[in-house]
This record gives C-alpha cells, structure tokens and sequence, in this order.
C-alpha cells in the first residue's frame, strides 16, 4: 500500500515539528504542486507563492506560529503559507465570491497576524508587534517579517529599519530576494559564512570581542571594522549600517542552508537581524521560470502546457486605450512623459516605453516619489502623466496635497483601476479617488464613461498646464464603442446630455453609464423617460447641468463607482448652496456601499454594492414613491 503523500500529514504548522529534512523536502515539493494545481483552477498570483515554497516550509518547521508573529509581504507570496494553516481544503476558493483573500487578512486566520496586500509595511508592523510583546513581558515569542526585493524600493520599509536599529528590538526580517541582486552571487562559501555569523559560537565571539573593544576604547572603531569585512565578504553593510545584523546571501530553496541558519537567529537575541534569501520567481513551474513575468499573476491555466485560458476577442480594455492615446499624444509632443511606480504592464506605461524609453519612467514600489519626481518634472515644464491605480495613488496622497496641489503643478493622474476590481477584493479597489481629489482646491477631475470618453480625456489633460488634472477608469473592457480618429479635447467642467427625457434624471459620473442606460430601458416599461446625462467632471462641477436637471425634473438621482462623500456629495453641496433643495426636489445619491467589500466577480460585486441597472431603477421608483414597483424590479 503506498505511502500517504506526507503533505496530507501537515494540517498545521505543527505538523512540521520534529520531522527530519528528507519529510520536510518532500513537503516542499507536494505543497508546491498543489499550489500549481490550485491557481490553475482560480487564477491568481502564482510566481511569488512558487518562489518561497521552501523558505514556508522552513519557517513553520522553525518557528511557533500563531504564537510566533509572521508576516508575509506582499501578501500575494502567501498561498503556499495558507496550504499549511489549516486552509488547504479551501485553497481552490481563492479571489473567489466568499472563499479565500489572495492576500494575508486577519479575520481568515489566527496564522494570518496582519493583513498585506499593499508593499512594505511588514517591518513597520513586525516592529510594532515587536514593541508590543516586550511592553507584555512576553520576550520569548518571535517575530518574523518576509519582505520581497521589489518591497524594498519603498522608503517605507527603509524608515522601518531605521526606526528598528534604534530601538534595537529582537525582530527579524527575511528578505526574499527573486530579482533585484542586490548581493554578491550565491555560493558555498557564503552559505558557509551566513551558517557561521548566525551560530552562537560566533555570537559568543562577537561579544566578547566588543567587550574587549570597550575596555580598550575603541568599540567604534571594531565595529566599523567588522562590518566593512563582513561587507567585502557578503555585502549588507548598508542593513548594518541601519542597525540589522545582516546573515547571506543564502540560497532560499535549500531547505540544508535555510534551516541551521533559522534555527539560529531564533535561538539567539540580540537586537534586529536581516536574513538575505535568494529565490528564483516560479520555482519548480518550467513555465513560470520561462516566461518574462514568472506568471506573477495569472487566469486559469492548463498545468500541463502553461497556456492560460484566454477570454473571446471583445472590446480594448480601458488600460491599452489609455496606452494608445498616450503614445499618440507623445508622437506629437516631445514634453510628454509616463510615470508609474512599478506596474508598467499593469497601467500600459510599458507601450509608451518601448516607444519612447527616455520619457517613461518606473520608479518601483515608491508612490510617495513617483508623485514628487512628476512634481518636479512639471515644474522643468514638462507634460507628466503619472499612471498609477487609484488604490495605490491613496500611499502618495500627501506628496498629490503639497507638492501637486498646493503649487499648481501640471501633472496629469491617469487613475488605472478606479471603482471594484474583482478578485484583488477590499485592499485593491479603487474606492476612495474621487472624495479625496475631488476636495483638493484647483484640481480637475474626470471620470470616463467609456474608451472614447477616455481617449479625449487623455487628450484633454494634456493640454491641461495651469493646475493638476485626473482621470479615473475601471479595470477590463471597454464598451465597444468607436473611438475617433481625431480627438478632440473637452470642455473643462462640462458634462452632456446623452437621452433627454421627462420627470427623472440619472447623472452618471463614470462607467455606470452603461447600467444607467440599461436602467432607463427598464423604466420605459414602468411608463417613465428618463432623462440620462454624464457628468464628466466632478471638479469643476457642471453647475448649470447640474442646475438645469434639478429644475426640470422631480427626481435626480446621481451614480459613480466611488464611496460616500465624493461625486453625490458633491452635487448635494452645490445644490443646498444654491438653493435648489428648497422647492421638494427628490434627489439620491447612488454610491459603494459604506463597507470593504470582499472579492467576487466583478458583476457581483456590483450588485452587492446596489450599482446595477435594476438598481438604478429601483431607487427612481422608490423616490417616486412606487415602492411596490421598486420591490418588482429588485425582484
């Protein structure tokens, strides 16, 4: 009879105790597999998760989670880690409508200490779990941060270390290095070494040398020498200089190399150490390894020959017309340049690169910057389009206030992502753009309504030089409508009628248009015409639109992909200024619900929120006091 496959045997961390190297390789290279065959059902992030198999399975063996503190950053290296704490059976649900987060969340899993889904902030949590077990007296729990290389590129996690080599707490962070070798190649003799600097027989050493140092005098002066050697031997000194003791480079899929090393640093207790991990992006998948993205994010896929299930030809998606109009804008104006801080293929920064690789710049997972670097570029007088998902632009949104705003500098936001997002759930929607923009004094503010809207949007924020502009679109396809050989440029703080009707009005501040549309075919059959407008500006508010709909019609009913606070809230403040609220106008205002919405597909997600057709037209009947109608087409 054979042997039960020994991944079987791991329900939890625990499981991996007290097994010997021979169980725990094997582990290693079923959980592997069964991550593979898992995103081959759902799709999701693979490569990452495939990189740090081994370096999971090391951990857990080691340490003692859940009372151990580990966090995984970004969370999208995780899968292999939810396998093993007691979520295998429902790792096929992930991204999906209630099944598993893609990233770390804290309400999935006591093994899940602090959710990750935005890059580098494990050292600034580990160092304030860090800080909160010793205020406890509970000194003996350890904490463990993985931070990968590209999280790096942050200021943040650098502000962490600072901040952790100053208060010299026991925390440990384990930098998962796939792409950035930022060390001296990986080699026996530094797998030696890292083995021997985290062994206690050094560490004895080390303090009887500073010891000696101080009773002489000179204990700057040896520590200046020992890590300017260490540095020449394994590189690091900038971690040291930072406060971390540094231990690598050591090869992150040998379980022979990770484990001593591990079993050391958790065994001693001196102040902040960084373990340097080098792992290969989609280890163990040919296909991953071969291709240029290593599958970081993939749909679902045949497992045997890697080809990812592609969707039937449709309409352009809203991120490569963006991309088109850019790199046309670009052939006509030399000033124009792209900013995106590391998802040049995710905003279509990538196509004006390869067109125009002196203009384009990616400047990693640093938000902050990307947003003062374009500051700068606009105040040099030239034309920056900084393309970042509006999730992500909410990490800079100091630098948009003071260094943007406040100075009336031209750059140009090309908002990738706004509204829900699908399976990247709560962390990743783009909830939030349109409040926290639309408040700031001289900005413009668009919103597309479909791919020409978009394509005249980027037109229009180009020739935009006075204040700062943006221009928020959704994920996915586009509409499928024609967009214009010539564009032309719109008309600042100008919306448009799109069916002119009686009685009721919908305006609509981006891609809901289209269930709007939808809505007034279904209100035709309740014996009403509504009147259907597109805003296009949420700053400068079309205000005689605006002013014209309130008069014109008993009901008004607003609608966007955003949370409250922003486009209704807008119109609703100039409304009650003007006055128009006065005379028994029946207004709603149409928004993302005041929740974190989990994943789900897209259209699900929506219908959650209430922004679907059927819902436009529920809330027309209801503010016309047709409740049982309303009942029937929510029925």
């Amino acid at each position: 009879m054979p042997d039960t496959p020994h991944l079987d045997q791991v329900q939890f961390p625990a499981d991996l105790k007290n097994r010997d190297l021979r169980f725990l390789k094997s582990v290693a290279d079923e959980l592997r597999a069964e991550v593979i065959d898992a995103v081959s059902v759902t799709g999701g992030h693979l490569g990452a998760g495939l990189g740090v198999v081994e370096l999971t399975v090391a951990i857990h063996h080691v340490f003692d989670a859940p009372r151990d503190i580990l966090i995984w950053d970004v969370g999208h290296q995780c899968y292999p880690h939810k396998v093993i704490t007691g979520r295998r059976d429902r790792i096929r649900t992930v991204r999906q409508g209630g099944g598993l987060s893609g990233f770390t969340k804290r309400s999935e899993s006591e093994y899940d200490p602090f959710g990750a889904a935005h890059a580098s902030t494990s050292i600034s949590a580990g160092l304030g779990f860090a800080v909160g077990r010793d205020l406890k007296g509970e000194t003996d729990r350890k904490v463990i941060a993985v931070i990968g290389d590209g999280s790096m590129s942050a200021g943040m996690a650098y502000e962490a270390m600072n901040n952790a080599g100053v208060l010299d707490k026991n925390m440990i962070v384990i930098l998962n290095d796939n792409d950035m070798s930022i060390a001296p190649p990986v080699g026996a003799m530094s797998h030696y070494f890292a083995r021997q600097v985290s062994s206690k027989s050094y560490q004895d050493l080390r303090k009887l040398g500073k010891g000696v140092a101080k009773a002489l005098g000179v204990q700057e002066q040896a520590r200046r020498a020992e890590e300017y050697l260490r540095g020449m031997a394994v590189g690091g000194t900038l971690f040291e200089e930072l406060g971390f003791r540094y231990l690598g480079p050591i090869d992150g899929h040998n379980l022979d190399h990770l484990i001593p090393v591990l079993r050391n640093v958790r065994d001693a207790s001196e102040g902040p150490v960084l373990i340097h991990a080098v792992t290969q992006k989609g280890k163990g998948y040919a296909p991953a390894e071969a291709a240029s993205d290593k599958y970081h994010g993939v749909s679902k896929f045949n497992v045997v020959t890697g080809e990812q299930q592609k969707k039937a030809p449709g309409a352009p998606s809203y991120t490569s017309v963006f991309a088109k109009a850019l790199v046309e804008m670009g052939e006509a104006d030399d000033k124009i340049c792209a900013v995106t801080a590391a998802m040049p293929g995710g905003t279509g920064v990538d196509k004006f690169a390869k067109r125009f690789p002196d203009r384009a710049f990616d400047v990693g997972i640093a938000e902050q910057h990307a947003v003062t670097f374009a500051a700068g570029l606009a105040a040099e007088g030239l034309k920056p389009f900084a393309a970042i998902y509006s999730t992500f632009l909410q990490r800079g949104y100091d630098q948009v206030v003071h260094d943007v705003a406040i100075q009336s500098l031209p750059v140009r936001f090309a908002i990738d992502r706004a509204g829900l997002v699908g399976g990247d759930g709560q962390t990743h929607a783009g909830s939030f753009d349109i409040g926290y923009l639309g408040q700031l004094p001289g900005m413009v503010l668009m919103a597309a309504a479909d791919e020409a809207e978009l394509a005249r949007m980027v037109v229009t924020a180009a020739g935009i030089d006075d204040r700062p502009s943006a221009f928020r679109y959704p994920r996915g396809e586009g509409t499928g409508v024609e967009i214009p050989a010539n564009l032309e440029p719109l008309e600042i703080g100008k919306g448009r009628i799109v069916r002119q009707g009686s009685g009721v009005a919908v305006l609509s501040f981006g891609a809901r248009l289209q269930e709007v549309l939808k809505s007034a075919d279904e209100l035709a059959t309740y014996g009403l015409s509504p009147t259907i407008a597109d805003a296009r500006f949420a700053k400068p508010l079309d205000e005689d639109l605006v002013l014209q709909l309130a008069r014109d019609h008993e009901v008004l009913v607003t609608i966007e992909e955003g949370a409250r606070g922003g486009f209704g809230a807008f119109v609703l403040h100039f409304l009650a200024e003007a006055g128009a609220l006065d005379h028994g106008l029946k207004i709603r205002t149409m928004t993302l619900p005041d929740i974190f919405q989990d994943q789900d597909s897209p259209y699900e997600m929506y219908e959650a929120a209430g922004l679907n057709a059927r819902h436009v037209t529920a809330t027309v009947l209801q503010a016309l006091g047709r409740a049982e109608d309303a009942a029937k087409a929510l029925a």
